[in-house]
């Protein structure tokens, strides 16, 4: 396991984007070019006649972005927590910037005023919580750099990142920086593969990723799927397992299967009554690194992440921030083993 005398337990990397959700019928989106539960990097100008389109007095705003959701989830949870991304010098910014304040007691992100802040609206379906993603990107590929991050970084027991820091711009180059640094310090690496368009669009990055950096993955399981051509996640879990030391692939309402050191353990759910799916996989994240942090058995990890998520889709919003549940759903993951 990395130092426990590291000054964070994990530090974080991504794009910073402002989440925007807003709950829709299931008809919304037939004359639209958005296909249900995917993903959709759009311009800037697409994203505001979306939003113009979906918007609704009953729609919310909160900071987000994958990584962020986790450092956020992580922070509100107890641990030591950084996060790096980039922001506008705008007002979205300043609340993205307090949020995190909030949740994590600080953050390293860089501000640009040259670019906007970027944004994701989330249409949460009325039916089943599936969320469909539209992403503005705005400033948060742009970030180029670590600055005091580097040592962050190196302070670190685990640093996380997702699939989304490698699809394009500056930051992508940012992020292959920060695992070199993460991996010459020894501090473990944590890739969350974030998204079947991910895959679809970076599967060889990702590989590599897996193969050279990481200790930890997190996937569900279509990207377990796309990434090992097509692979039931029973056998999908194996082959990643072969590249990293602690695997985790997400089945929905069927659990998830954790794969450590070459042991296999199936991970039950926590069932609620679901509301928004939106930032599930982030939570589970965050509850199975603190447990991970914390030198948790993989199963006493697996039920807090299933804890921590089902705690978010029973809200809207990708990060659950009642500290006194949270705390609770540690409380009852440390009395089994």
């Amino acid at each position: 396991m990395p130092d426990s005398a590291a000054h964070f337990d994990v530090a974080g990397l991504g794009n910073a984007l402002v989440d925007t959700l807003v709950t829709i019928d299931d008809q919304a989106l037939v004359d639209t070019p958005y296909q249900r539960g995917i993903m959709h990097p759009v311009p800037h100008r697409e994203w505001e006649l979306a939003f113009e389109r979906f918007q609704h007095p009953t729609m919310q705003v909160h900071a987000g972005g994958s990584a962020a959701n986790t450092i956020a989830g992580l922070g509100l949870l107890g641990a030591r927590t950084v996060f790096r991304g980039q922001v506008g010098d705008d007002e979205l910014g300043r609340r993205y910037g307090a949020s995190l304040d909030e949740a994590c007691g600080g953050h390293a992100l860089a501000v640009t005023s040259e670019h906007p802040t970027g944004k994701c609206l989330a249409l949460v379906s009325k039916s089943d919580s599936e969320r469909t993603m539209l992403v503005d990107l705005g400033a948060a590929p742009k970030l180029t750099g670590l600055g005091e991050f580097e040592t962050h970084i190196r302070r670190s027991k685990v640093f996380h990142v997702t699939g989304y820091a490698f699809l394009e711009g500056p930051i992508r180059a940012t992020a292959f920086q920060a695992l070199d640094v993460a991996r010459k310090a020894g501090v473990q690496i944590s890739l969350d593969v974030a998204d079947p368009f991910v895959v679809a669009a970076i599967r060889d990055d990702v590989w590599r990723v897996l193969r050279e950096y990481a200790s930890i993955a997190f996937m569900n399981n279509e990207e377990a799927a796309a990434l090992c051509g097509g692979m039931a996640p029973e056998q999908a879990v194996h082959e990643v397992a072969e590249a990293v030391e602690t695997t985790v692939v997400k089945l929905g309402s069927r659990g998830s299967l954790v794969k450590q050191r070459g042991v296999l353990t199936p991970i039950g759910i926590h069932r609620v009554q679901p509301m928004d799916t939106t930032g599930a996989g982030d939570a589970y994240a965050a509850g199975f690194l603190y447990g991970f942090v914390n030198d948790w058995s993989a199963a006493r990890c697996g039920r807090l992440g299933a804890r921590v998520a089902a705690l978010t889709v029973a809200q809207l919003g990708g990060v659950f921030r009642d500290r006194a549940g949270l705390a609770a759903a540690v409380d009852a993951c440390k009395e089994q083993p």
